[in-house]
């Protein structure tokens, strides 16, 4: 398969999750980094997010274990003129063999220390372990807003588990980790998300409706639809910058 819904999806936006750059942007300055740390972005998709660390003037690795969104991922790169080393691959393997690192940014992550569907906390904990004394987490991913139907948490959980914006914040202490700032994405944010991302597969279908990958597209630009539309209630997008 030369391409995927998250390909096309993920190629049009600034950000692969319902947040906007600048608010990653400024997360990342409050850590007041100096120039050169060592930092890391782990599920880079299309490496926007590694694209602005780099010209902020950290040392950034990329980590994708997708080959498909690597290749996107390594284009825009190239693209960027920046420097930032791509790595494919797991990132519980990538980031076990790393030297102790001053940032490492994670939003929306799946698998992220190897154990499959890791609790937050020990997602987090895993994490903490891949940074120096004082390094900081950006961590961003799905906040339940609202009670969700236990359908919508079935099926959205099938691959990672979520919780509350007072859930995050209780993992992250528990995890060894200060709070030193958190935002929940205005719902806006997250609707231009979501409609920019189906928005840009429903016209690749438009432009390629014969092509060999153009079934397995539209099967998962449907099903993405169908669970943000009954979940837009109770769905959002948290970012929080903690330090160990």
């Amino acid at each position: 398969m030369t391409t995927t819904y998250n390909r096309i999806a993920y190629e049009v936006l600034d950000v692969c999750n319902g947040v906007e750059m600048a608010t990653i942007e400024g997360a990342i300055a409050r850590a007041g980094l100096p120039a050169g740390a060592l930092a890391v972005d782990v599920g880079t998709g299309n490496a926007g997010v590694a694209i602005a660390m780099a010209r902020a003037g950290l040392t950034v690795t990329a980590i994708e274990y997708d080959p498909v969104m690597a290749e996107l991922a390594r284009e825009r790169i190239a693209a960027a003129g920046v420097d930032v080393r791509l790595e494919v691959g797991a990132s519980a393997e990538v980031l076990g063999a790393a030297e102790p690192l001053d940032l490492i940014v994670a939003l929306g992550t799946t698998n992220v220390n190897g154990e499959g569907r890791p609790t937050p906390e020990a997602a987090m904990t895993w994490l903490k372990g891949r940074l120096k004394p004082g390094g900081w987490l950006l961590w961003g991913d799905l906040v339940w807003i609202a009670e969700s139907p236990a359908p919508l948490r079935q099926i959205t959980e099938a691959v990672n588990l979520y919780t509350d914006d007072a859930g995050w914040k209780a993992a992250a202490k528990a995890a060894g980790f200060e709070v030193v700032w958190s935002e929940v994405s205005a719902q806006a944010v997250f609707d231009a998300y979501v409609a920019g991302a189906d928005g840009a597969a429903r016209a690749w279908l438009d432009a390629h409706p014969d092509a060999p990958e153009a079934e397995a597209v539209r099967g998962n630009a449907d099903r993405v639809k169908m669970i943000m539309e009954f979940g837009r209630p109770f769905i959002g997008f948290g970012l929080y910058l903690l330090r160990r």
